[in-house]
């Protein structure tokens, strides 16, 4: 690839590129770049929101660039506030690095081990912090800098409190730019604030500034907040196939086509040009088969069209035995359906809740015989045993 057909792989989809010459310049170069993603493991698994960038640090990989994925053990303890309208719960020591353990098999879902270091930034943070580098540190940038963020201002409008740990987090990633010596930091868009601090502390450092590049923030399967775990609106990489497919199947039509954008590399104006009933199928099917495998995708896709086309159950179904004379909303709750019992109930009064094909009307206690089917919501199939 010449320079400029390299930039536009490496750039496609995204929204800040600060600076394309600086950029063009690092390629020009010949060398071997460094390229730098954060994540604090603040929950046990990466969702498709996650992999939009992953898959922007694998085009580095996939041009010969050197990809090094820092696990934020530090900075989780601190809580990064980009995007936030409030502060996030500081987690131990102990469940950031039990969270810690399920990153990277995720990530190499979609990145080359291979060609992936994996760095924790504890390694160099905790003796900046003990030592006397946090305070030389702290002269050179001033309290107007940090609150010129978005998200510190609509807090303060709000009168919802920033505490000092916040203000300095993004002191602490740029930080790990300036002990990586990165020619590339990527991120979403609400981390723009905190890639350009890394840029000021490597050129106050006596370091080349490394490049920004941000991608948009993935809408999640609501079409409404952006894709996180604590909305419940994600996709898990995790997922089970049958899961994931049907989850990517449920999403409108607008949403397919930003998740074809951000999530594949495909033919937009052959997208576009497809019955959406079909694209979408086969949308659900590239990234099913690129976390499970083309197997687990075309056999994820004929139980969508069994169970949601056809009207019939799968052929496949866990089992489960309820407690004798438990309430329906119970057993939901106990099969791992609900997320408690109050929710399960809400199904019920919803009609989200069928036993061998029949709506539940109310919440009272089950009665079934050894076999039956129970249905919660679309996409969950009980076979119930005695």
């Amino acid at each position: 690839m010449t320079i400029d057909e390299q930039i536009n792989f490496l750039t496609r989809g995204c929204v800040d590129v600060v600076s394309k010459a600086d950029l063009a310049k690092k390629l020009e170069s010949g060398k071997t770049l460094t390229i730098k993603l954060g994540c604090d493991p603040t929950s046990a698994d990466l969702h498709l929101g996650h992999s939009v960038v992953l898959s922007l640090l694998r085009r580095f990989q996939d041009l010969g660039h050197k990809a090094v994925l820092v696990i934020g053990d530090f900075t989780a303890a601190v809580g990064d506030p980009s995007g936030r309208d409030s502060t996030r719960p500081v987690l131990p020591r102990e469940k950031i690095l039990e969270n810690a353990k399920t990153y990277t098999d995720q990530a190499f879902k979609v990145l080359d081990p291979a060609k992936t270091e994996v760095r924790f930034n504890s390694e160099w943070l905790d003796p900046f912090v003990s030592g006397k580098s946090l305070m030389q540190t702290l002269q050179k940038v001033t309290v107007a800098q940090v609150l010129e963020r978005e998200d510190f201002k609509k807090r303060m409008a709000d009168g919802n409190p920033i505490s000092l740990l916040e203000v300095l987090y993004s002191l602490f990633q740029g930080q790990d730019s300036v002990a990586l010596k990165a020619d590339v930091e990527l991120g979403g868009t609400d981390q723009i604030f905190n890639l350009l601090v890394g840029r000021q502390l490597q050129k106050n450092n006596g370091q080349e500034p490394q490049v920004a590049i941000t991608v948009p923030l993935l809408v999640g399967i609501d079409g409404v907040k952006k894709m996180s775990k604590s909305y419940g609106n994600y996709v898990g990489l995790n997922d089970q196939p049958n899961d994931m497919f049907g989850k990517i199947m449920s999403i409108s039509d607008e949403l397919m086509i930003s998740y074809y954008e951000l999530l594949t590399s495909a033919d937009m104006a052959q997208v576009k040009a497809m019955h959406p009933m079909e694209a979408k199928k086969q949308l659900a099917g590239l990234l099913t088969s690129r976390f499970h495998g083309e197997e687990a995708a075309q056999s994820a896709r004929a139980n969508f069209e069994q169970v949601f086309s056809k009207k019939q159950n799968p052929d496949e179904m866990p089992e489960f035995k309820p407690q004798e004379g438990a309430l329906l909303s119970a057993v939901i709750f106990a099969a791992g359906a609900a997320q408690s019992k109050n929710k399960a109930r809400a199904l019920i009064e919803q009609g989200a809740v069928r036993l061998n094909g029949v709506k539940a009307e109310q919440d009272a206690p089950l009665s079934f015989e050894n076999g039956a089917v129970l249905q919660i919501g679309r996409r969950t199939f009980l076979k119930l045993v005695k």
